[in-house]
């Protein structure tokens, strides 16, 4: 099962490419760091700027360094049918444990435009693991609880990466679609409430900076330790509002420039973190004895 402190991992960029050697470095900081999992290629990833060859080879390149000993969850959304299918195609030809797929934004399919998305991509693989991506604020577009009881009935479908921040979504989804559908959250710092409401996990910004307070977080939320939890909930919170102090992942490639992890390089229409946010940034990595 797909559990835990999951990275939405960032996209290393240096001299308008990848950069393997610091992306490689990434996933190997991951693993000794404790992350149950990655996302190459999700919205922290800035996958609406990778050329369709970039997102291949980031998501390539996580399986192959991961390796088997983290879950790999590809990001493989588009607003184009046609595009998801390809880009999951791929993940599970190289290697990937997983599909992660973003709602089609802009186009604002119906709830049967949904289902007839989704059910397309379902059936161009099998045995493939697909979650769900359901993120309004960026997709204009929400998969509704019966929408998403269709969905978890479709063979590949085992869970969904819920940003709405509707916490009442989590107990009425794990009604509407089993015990067995994979609940994770998709927002830091409504992770503890999720994870009490019976979530399973969060893909996280968070992870990309803190990894092994982040897993540890997810450990305790797991064991049922909510005291822990609690403890290590407050301590990241001040780095949960500082990597979303401006849109993200503008914080999120700051921070880890400022750790030595890859340069802070970012695609336009993005631009670097403006001082304001670099320096709420800071004094979050401060606070967490980071810098």
């Amino acid at each position: 099962m797909f559990k835990g402190s999951i990275v939405a991992a960032i996209t290393p960029l240096a001299d308008g490419g990848i950069d393997e050697p610091a992306l490689r470095a990434l996933v190997e900081w991951h693993i000794e760091q404790g992350t149950h999992g990655l996302v190459p290629c999700g919205t922290t990833g800035e996958s609406p700027t990778l050329t369709y060859e970039e997102h291949n080879r980031v998501v390539a390149l996580c399986a192959e360094v991961a390796a088997g000993r983290i879950k790999i969850i590809a990001g493989a959304g588009s607003n184009a049918t046609h595009e998801a299918i390809a880009f999951t195609r791929h993940a599970q030809d190289v290697g990937a444990d997983a599909a992660l797929l973003v709602t089609p934004y802009y186009n604002k399919p119906t709830q049967a435009g949904l289902v007839a998305h989704y059910t397309a991509i379902n059936e161009c693989v099998q045995d493939f693991p697909l979650i769900v991506y359901n993120v309004p604020p960026r997709s204009a577009v929400d998969v509704n609880v019966e929408t998403m009881a269709i969905l978890a009935g479709l063979s590949n479908i085992v869970g969904v990466k819920d940003a709405t921040a509707d916490l009442a979504r989590v107990p009425a989804q794990q009604k509407a679609c089993g015990d067995d559908f994979i609940l994770l959250s998709g927002e830091d710092a409504l992770a503890l409430a999720f994870m009490k409401a019976g979530g399973h996990g969060c893909i996280s910004v968070s992870a990309n900076i803190a990894p092994a307070l982040c897993a540890q977080f997810q450990v305790a939320c797991m064991a049922g330790d909510y005291a822990t939890a609690q403890t290590l909930h407050d301590k990241l919170l001040p780095l949960h509002e500082a990597l979303f102090c401006e849109t993200s992942p503008q914080p999120v490639k700051y921070a880890a420039h400022r750790l030595g992890l890859c340069k802070q390089d970012i695609r336009l229409p993005l631009l670097f973190a403006s001082a304001e946010a670099q320096a709420q940034v800071d004094k979050a990595l401060e606070t967490l004895g980071l810098l």
